[in-house]
């Protein structure tokens, strides 16, 4: 269905392009790894698919021709109050990279690859270049199992390679606040705390087939194997993710926008409270340095 726009001055949309991140290089990885390309990783954004809110606009004009009000039904890209955030709040940001700690998710993917499209920012996932370097999803369990210590550095490799360039959004995996040397490399950006229920993540898992890098819960379990694992996996990181610079809780949100079911919360909305939170902090961050500035 295609937009129907309105009359002149009724509404205000704006729509950018993502930057096509296919051409950037990355440095070798660990030397007892296979040398990576990121030029080998999808990383075009995730398809949102989620439903386009109509919204109906009541436009009054006057000309020599017509005189009277028009009502217009509009197609709205939920994307939008998410891209106009973006936009306000990008100038601030002087392209400084965005990490996205928490349990792996669907919904943490889905928000990474939106903040992506909406800053015009470039979208990694960490865990899947430590797979390419590893040489596939074998050979990184593999290596996990023989090797712990060289997986790991791995991770940080990875994590150090991304950490000299800038406007990225990063989807950091469980490895990256496993170690305070990981957790020095997030401060060379923003780090954001997406915090997802873990029967959610349960839920991926089993219906899905989700595997989480680096490890042990398997598919194969039991809804109370799995929700146990991952109850335990979460208590061990919880800390490191609270060093975050900003916090984003599902079932916050959730609670802000009315939902009676944290599944109905969407991207969009995850999104645009990440951003407004961003907001927050680059005031907070603009206000102390004035604050020090000499008289």
């Amino acid at each position: 269905m295609s937009i129907i726009q309105a009359p002149a001055g009724c509404c205000d949309l704006l729509f950018l392009k993502p930057l096509n991140s296919s051409s950037i290089p990355i440095r070798n990885c660990v030397s007892s790894l296979p040398s990576l390309s990121l030029t080998s990783i999808n990383t075009t954004p995730l398809s949102l698919n989620n439903p386009r809110k109509l919204l109906t606009a009541s436009c009054s004009f006057l000309d020599d021709a017509v005189t009277g009000s028009a009502v217009q039904a509009l197609e709205i890209d939920p994307m939008l109050d998410v891209k106009k955030k973006a936009m306000a709040i990008s100038p601030g940001l002087k392209g400084t990279s965005i990490y996205l700690v928490g349990i792996s998710s669907t919904m943490k993917t889905r928000v990474g690859n939106l903040l992506a499209e909406a800053l015009r920012y470039y979208y990694f996932d960490s865990d899947n270049l430590v797979v390419e370097a590893a040489g596939g999803e074998a050979a990184a369990k593999q290596l996990l199992e023989l090797d712990k210590v060289g997986f790991r550095e791995s991770e940080t490799e990875v994590l150090r390679q991304l950490s000299s360039m800038g406007r990225m959004v990063i989807c950091a995996g469980n490895g990256a606040v496993q170690s305070s040397t990981n957790l020095s490399l997030l401060r060379h950006g923003i780090s954001i705390w997406v915090d997802v229920p873990l029967d959610m993540v349960a839920k991926e898992i089993l219906e899905d087939g989700v595997r989480l890098l680096g490890s042990e819960i398997s598919p194969s379990a039991s809804h109370s194997e799995v929700l146990s694992q991952l109850t335990v996996l979460y208590k061990e990181m919880q800390e490191a993710y609270a060093i975050a610079d900003v916090t984003i809780s599902l079932k916050k949100v959730a609670g802000v926008l009315g939902y009676e079911d944290v599944e109905s919360v969407s991207a969009e909305d995850m999104g645009l409270e990440l951003l407004t939170e961003l907001e927050k902090l680059m005031r907070v961050k603009k206000m102390m340095e004035e604050a020090a500035r000499p008289f």
